[in-house]
């Protein structure tokens, strides 16, 4: 059977990679992925026509730390679930991400490769789904969840590996074990705690995690199975030796200094800071009942973000969108465009949320550009997004169409809407 072919006319396109737009273009898409885009006037036969009418059109958005299954803030709580029950959460948490513009997310540890493969069938409505498996976890670490005296390491054995529990491992030897667990389960990115955490009241925040053998044991495993390996750390010391032992992707990193940034820059090493989430819970942590040692980490953190971005890009750090929200706070996730404009401009942004993520990702080409080739994922919009990202941080009023992979999943242009009435 042939591949449907739609035709995007009229658009404003946003080249992801140079910032700017490219007005009176024509998109071109074969079945899942764009043909061509081309600012010369072009005839396709045979095809079903969305006019743009001169609106900006970006490629779909990504946010490169999630947690899909992160159905409640409690997630010892969440653990204990029976695995159909967050499987049928994690469906309304992936579907409401796809219905904001992100039309692909990379899950920074608990999903697992059903919830990948419901995806793909169209059981779930939901972001193209990457997927780390279960986050790798020294004895203490920031994932081990066990409550004090427990010390069997079957805890939580039940939930069939959706939730946010770590592997826990001790040792060159475990950790490359653990590693090799989540490659063989299907991962595509392997996650590691570096250092402490917030939710986690026993570990410092900056305190390291795991010695430096351990990490590169990690690492090592990820290369050998052509994936690359993201960490869990704050602090400069758990960042640098994270970073040197071949880490990709530093989630937070709050606390960095500039040595730490030039560091970073010099190992090619991106950064995925997280500011709504501490946000949110800067917000609600008190009536979650988190404890007064849990809410004095998260304002340490908190008031330095910014600046962490900020030097961040002052050393050429590449710098990726992402969120890290928890149960009922997921809705806050376009409040992170917001939070970014503090220190950055909204084409920059945008690309953090676009080509800079794919490039971490290692899908350029295919995710996070409107080039041909690349899976016709793509949001037409309000406004213009080099100068106000108003339309992606109100996305109920600010997107007009929204595609993925070729399919049109929302539709809101005031001819559609008023054939439909």
């Amino acid at each position: 059977m042939k591949p449907k072919r739609r035709v995007v006319r009229n658009a404003n396109v946003f080249d992801s990679v140079t910032g700017a737009l490219r007005p009176g273009s024509t998109i071109v898409i074969e079945g899942e992925r764009i043909a061509s885009v081309t600012q010369t006037p072009i005839l396709v036969d045979d095809a079903e026509v969305i006019d743009a009418a001169g609106a900006v059109v970006l490629p779909g958005l990504i946010d490169a730390h999630v947690h899909v299954v992160a159905a409640s803030h409690d997630l010892v709580g969440l653990a204990l679930q029976p695995p159909s029950l967050v499987a049928a959460e994690s469906g309304r948490i992936m579907r409401d991400m796809l219905h904001r513009g992100f039309t692909t997310v990379r899950d920074a540890a608990g999903a697992d490769f059903g919830l990948q493969e419901a995806v793909q069938r169209g059981l779930f409505e939901g972001p193209r789904l990457f997927i780390a498996g279960a986050p790798i976890s020294q004895t203490g670490g920031h994932a081990d969840m066990r409550p004090k005296g427990v010390k069997s390491r079957e805890m939580f054995c039940s939930c069939a590996g959706l939730g946010l529990v770590g592997a826990i491992a001790d040792g060159v030897g475990e950790v490359r074990r653990a590693v090799r667990e989540q490659v063989r389960s299907g991962a595509n990115h392997i996650k590691i705690m570096a250092g402490g955490g917030i939710s986690s009241p026993t570990d410092p925040i900056d305190g390291t995690q795991f010695s430096v053998d351990e990490l590169r044991a990690a690492v090592e495993e990820a290369e050998a199975a052509n994936l690359y390996a993201l960490a869990h750390a704050y602090s400069p010391r758990a960042v640098t030796r994270a970073v040197q032992a071949g880490v990709r992707s530093i989630e937070h990193g709050n606390l960095i200094d500039e040595a730490t940034a030039r560091v970073m820059k010099q190992h090619g090493a991106y950064l995925v800071p997280t500011l709504s989430t501490y946000a949110a819970l800067a917000d609600e942590g008190v009536r979650l009942g988190w404890s007064a040692a849990m809410l004095d980490k998260l304002k340490v953190v908190q008031d330095r973000g910014i600046e962490a971005v900020r030097l961040a890009r002052a050393e050429g750090v590449p710098v990726v969108f992402g969120t890290d929200l928890l149960g009922h706070m997921h809705h806050r996730q376009p409040g992170e465009f917001d939070l970014r404009l503090q220190a950055m401009r909204p084409v920059e942004a945008l690309q953090s949320a676009t080509i800079v993520a794919a490039r971490l990702m290692r899908q350029e080409g295919h995710i996070g550009q409107l080039v041909a080739g690349a899976f016709a994922d793509l949001l037409v919009v309000d406004g213009d997004p080099t100068k106000s990202l108003e339309m992606l941080t109100r996305p109920d009023d600010g997107i007009r169409v929204l595609m993925q992979g070729g399919r049109v999943v929302l539709d809101r242009r005031p001819e559609r809407q008023a054939r439909v009435a």
